[in-house]
């Protein structure tokens, strides 16, 4: 039997083509969502506790994903049926509708990826892939099955992105950083002149840690 190797995205890489069922239909990822921010999420399995208060999250978001051109694409391995039926009781159950799609993966993609993890059993891990416009791979995360994650860092890492691309780099805790708030850090100087320069053109604590106001 042919032995599927794990080959996941690197920060950078383009994200790597996949062709799938969803709870909306036939899906190629990225090429179906080129011009989009996206974010794909993967959870271990439907119709558990874990899982499901993570869906109710991400959909009770999903209009500050919208506001950010950032579709969100749910993955495990059940099949389509099973996150159908799942979609349907957390509707009639707890009153939420989801309405981004869930990928039926199976494991050739889940590897793909990077999902699979030996130690933690033959599920998938919570991963967590934010992808640009032009289909690069601009962040990971992984949790364990027993751990949720929290969706409001996930929003913020989209701004955050958004922000830095056109901006500069933004400061841990962004925007409620304490020391220099939502203000953006400017790039560090990298010769003399330069260096001598920042001091009178931004606030700066020093040379190397300027910032400048963020830009509405």
């Amino acid at each position: 039997m042919e032995k599927t190797e794990m080959n996941m995205p690197l920060l950078g890489d383009e994200f790597p083509e996949l062709n799938v069922q969803t709870t909306h239909g036939p899906m190629s990822i990225p090429g179906d969502l080129k011009g989009n921010w996206f974010v794909l999420f993967s959870h271990p399995a439907d119709f558990t506790p874990v899982c499901t208060t993570e869906f109710v999250a991400f959909q009770r978001r999903y209009s500050e994903f919208e506001k950010l051109h950032c579709k969100l694409i749910g993955m495990s391995i059940d099949q389509v049926f099973s996150h159908i039926k799942w979609v349907q009781w957390i509707k009639s159950e707890l009153d939420v509708e989801i309405q981004f799609p869930i990928v039926a993966a199976n494991d050739s993609v889940a590897m793909k990826l990077g999902m699979l993890h030996p130690g933690k059993g033959t599920n998938t891990v919570r991963a967590v892939f934010i992808v640009d416009p032009e289909s690069k791979v601009r962040l990971i995360m992984y949790y364990p099955q027993e751990v949720g994650r929290n969706m409001d860092e996930i929003v913020r890492a989209v701004k955050a992105l958004q922000i830095s691309d056109k901006q500069g780099a933004v400061a841990a805790g962004w925007p409620n950083n304490e020391l220099i708030g939502d203000r953006i850090i400017v790039p560090p100087a990298t010769n003399e002149a330069d260096a001598r320069k920042r001091l009178n053109e931004y606030e700066c604590f020093d040379w190397w840690f300027c910032h400048k106001p963020l830009e509405k």
